[in-house]
């Protein structure tokens, strides 16, 4: 889960970490007000979303008085606003933050993720702030500074002092910068975070350290815990389908092909996708129905994967185990009577009562396109969304 901007930065200050005065916004005229609250001479308007690289895209307005501040609201909220990070379909601007924007003297990058390969988090940091890492490591691979933390004994501060140091930091700067550091690391590993990265980390003329930005993640698997995070949330920036399936306990997320996929399993709805695209076709969304994929279940993920417009054909693939192919056979049928689908359905089934669920197909009337094998399956359903077909609806199921 992503969390907004001030949100991360709430979460920073509770830690030490010292961010700029700033409130969220909702209206051009709560913007203005927020910043008579605030005072000062010149002031940050930012874009909320979820995503980086807002500045390049005009998300970010750096405003002189009141007007420009209304002006910059208005400008940003209700629009979607497209960055390097949203794709071409942008991210709704429903807030904004303003904050004091203070003059700084130099900036620089500080991350911290969660590395899978090492089981460790991975402190990352960079004299060059202000740039995407990617960027970082492409232009001065050497200019990366990275720390691995112990778990058991966690980020230390004479690790923290020795980043601070290799950014360049005098000593009266190094206190403050490790302070910074290791309230940064508690608010990451405390939050049960995936992902924290502070860009730019600003250094002012007296000697303080502000994170002047902030990006956090979350596992999701832990927001049981953690409900003032789960409070976080904002459905507005996920993709309507994700949002729907959530609801549903369902795992989709919306890719750019055109061919749906229904599959129970992770790792077979990744099978599948190499499959289609090994066929030469390209996926329209990644979908786990999970091991008891019941007939509702089933349906459910149908409505789900039509409502994507650019779908020409649907492959269900299911490999039954705990779950059985009669009662997805069953989903199926169900899906097609209750649910207009105008798009070539191709059904492989495999595994735990195969047989009875082939012969649900076969006697349902349906127009369904049947196969054995995945690469079978995949292969007719790429050519079935080239070509075109049948839609089981279209042709007389009741």
């Amino acid at each position: 889960m992503n969390i907004h901007e001030y949100q991360a930065k709430q979460l920073l200050a509770q830690f030490g970490v010292a961010v700029p005065p700033g409130a969220v916004a909702f209206t051009p005229e709560q913007a203005v007000y927020v910043a008579t609250e605030l005072g000062g001479s010149r002031w940050a308007v930012k874009a909320q979303i979820h995503a980086g690289a807002r500045g390049k895209a005009g998300g970010i307005k750096l405003c002189s008085h009141y007007k420009e501040i209304r002006q910059a609201a208005h400008d940003l909220l209700g629009k979607r606003l497209v960055t390097a990070q949203t794709g071409p379909e942008g991210q709704p601007v429903q807030r904004v933050y303003v904050e004091v924007a203070s003059p700084f003297e130099r900036e620089f990058y500080l991350g911290y993720v969660l590395d899978r390969k090492t089981e460790r988090v991975r402190v990352i940091a960079s004299r060059h702030g202000g740039m995407e890492i990617e960027e970082i490591v492409k232009s001065d691979p050497n200019a990366v500074i990275q720390v691995i933390v112990e778990p058991a004994v966690g980020l230390q501060a004479f690790q923290a002092r020795e980043i601070a140091f290799e950014l360049g930091l005098n000593i009266k700067q190094v206190a403050r910068a490790a302070t910074t550091i290791l309230g940064a690391y508690r608010a990451f590993r405390d939050c049960d975070a995936l992902m924290l990265e502070i860009n730019p980390l600003v250094l002012t003329a007296d000697d303080k350290i502000i994170a002047l930005d902030a990006k956090m993640s979350f596992d999701d698997n832990a927001l049981f815990r953690r409900h003032n995070i789960a409070a976080m949330y904002d459905a507005s920036q996920q993709d309507p389908r994700e949002a729907q399936a959530a609801e549903h306990n369902l795992n989709y997320i919306g890719l750019e092909g055109d061919i749906g996929c229904i599959v129970n399993g992770a790792g077979l709805a990744m099978a599948t996708m190499d499959m289609i695209k090994h066929a030469g076709g390209n996926p329209a969304n990644f979908l786990d129905v999970g091991g008891g994929a019941s007939p509702e279940r089933v349906a459910t993920a149908f409505r789900l994967v039509l409502s994507d417009e650019k779908v020409k054909s649907v492959l269900v693939n299911i490999f039954a185990g705990i779950n059985r192919c009669d009662w997805v056979a069953q989903g199926v049928v169900q899906a097609c009577k209750e649910t207009e689908i105008n798009v070539p359905l191709v059904v492989r089934l495999a595994g735990t009562n195969v047989e009875a669920g082939r012969k649900i197909i076969k006697e349902s009337g349906i127009p369904i396109i049947s196969a054995e094998t995945l690469g079978e399956a995949a292969a007719k359903a790429v050519a079935a969304s080239r070509t075109g077909g049948v839609g089981v609806k279209a042709a007389g199921a009741h």
